[in-house]
C-alpha cells in the first residue's frame, strides 16, 4: 500500500493541535492503524489530548488479545476517552480538554472504521465519499432538514461538535465497514482541511492520473492554505492495492 501522512499548522493558528498515525506494519493483532485526531482545549490542552489519545489507542491495541478489529478499535478509543478524562482531573491545565478521532484498519479488501467527532473518512474512486458521519451540531441539523449542505459549510456553529473523546464518561462510537476495490484511494482528515476545501476540489486532486500521492497530498494542504488556512490541517491519502511508502 502506499501512504501519505502530513499535519500543518495553517495559516492563523499558533499551535498544531492535530495529530496523525499511520503504520502499514501491524499494530498489536491488527494488520495496519491509521488514525487523525484534532484536539481542543487552552493553551497546550489541545495539543496533549490529541496525540495523548492517540499514543493511548497504540498502546491499548498493541496490548489488545482480541482479532475483531471493531471490538479492538472499540476498547482502545474507549481506553484513550478514560485517559483524556483521568488526566484532565489531575491536571487543572488541562481541564476541558478533548479530541476528535478518526481510526482505520485495512484487513483484506474491507477497511474497518470509527469516528468520534468531525474529523472524517472518505473514499475516492471516481467520486469522492464520505464514509463517516460528522457528530456536530451544523451535520444534525442538516440531516433535520433544517439546512442544507452548502449553508453548512458557512454556517457559524460549524465547529461546535456533539461528540468528543474527553467530553463524557462513556463515549459513543461510530462504526463503518468499507470494502475496497482496486484504484480506490482512502482520505481521512480534520476539518482544518474539509472546512477549507470542497469535496469537488479534494476529488480532482486526489483523481489526478498524472500526479503521485505526495503531490496530492501537498497540494491538498497547500489548497486548504491557499483558502485561508483557518485550523490545523492533518490528512492521511492511502492507496490499498499499491506497495509503496511515502510518508511527510
Amino acid at each position: 500500500m502506499r501512504i501519505y501522512s502530513a499535519t500543518d499548522v495553517g495559516q492563523k493558528r499558533k499551535m498544531n493541535q492535530d495529530y496523525v498515525f499511520v503504520s502499514q506494519e501491524p499494530v498489536g493483532n491488527l494488520p495496519n492503524l491509521f488514525a487523525v485526531a484534532d484536539g481542543m482545549g487552552g493553551h497546550n490542552a489541545g495539543d496533549y489530548a490529541s496525540a495523548h489519545a492517540v499514543q493511548t489507542l497504540v498502546s491499548q491495541i498493541q496490548a489488545d488479545a482480541d482479532f475483531n478489529p471493531i471490538k479492538v478499535i472499540r476498547h482502545a478509543i474507549e481506553a484513550a476517552n478514560t485517559e483524556i478524562i483521568d488526566q484532565a482531573q489531575r491536571d487543572e491545565g488541562l481541564r476541558g480538554m478533548g479530541t476528535t478521532m478518526v481510526v482505520a484498519t485495512i484487513v483484506g479488501n474491507y477497511a474497518y472504521v470509527a469516528n468520534v467527532g468531525d474529523s472524517r473518512l472518505y473514499v475516492v474512486q471516481g467520486q469522492i465519499r464520505q464514509v463517516t458521519r460528522d457528530h456536530s451540531l451544523v451535520q444534525e441539523m442538516v440531516r433535520l432538514g433544517e439546512i442544507n449542505a452548502e449553508e453548512a459549510r458557512n454556517h457559524p456553529d460549524k465547529n461546535i461538535i456533539t461528540r468528543a473523546l474527553g467530553a463524557e464518561k462513556t463515549v459513543d462510537v461510530d462504526f463503518f465497514d468499507l470494502k475496497l476495490e482496486p484504484g480506490n484511494t482512502i482520505l481521512m482528515c480534520s476539518d482544518g482541511l474539509s472546512n477549507m476545501v470542497e469535496d469537488r476540489t479534494m476529488e480532482e486532486i486526489i483523481t489526478n492520473p498524472d500526479k503521485d500521492i505526495t503531490w496530492k497530498g501537498d497540494t491538498l494542504i497547500r489548497e486548504a492554505n491557499q483558502n485561508g488556512g483557518k485550523d490545523n490541517i492533518a490528512v492521511i491519502l492511502i492507496e490499498p492495492f499499491t506497495n509503496e511508502v511515502e510518508t511527510c
